[in-house]
């Protein structure tokens, strides 16, 4: 598997973990009561899905250039 696919996949995991963390994060943690589930959303949509896809860019590239390196 070459390095580009690798690193997309990590960013699209990445970019999915964190949408849910972030997701369930202020569903459980806001004190917001009129558009709690919009601001959810909102959050983890421009928030912590990119962050988490930013995450996963720097794992996934990591982890394929150390595997390329091994091999």
């Amino acid at each position: 598997m070459s390095r580009v696919l690798k690193v997309s996949l990590a960013i699209l995991a990445g970019y999915a973990l964190g949408a849910l963390f972030g997701y369930i994060a202020v569903e459980g943690l806001s004190p917001n009561t009129h558009d709690r589930s919009l601001e959810a959303v909102m959050t983890a949509f421009f928030v912590t899905g990119p962050i988490g896809a930013a995450l996963g860019a720097i794992a996934g590239f990591v982890l394929a250039a150390k595997r390329t390196k091994d091999d």
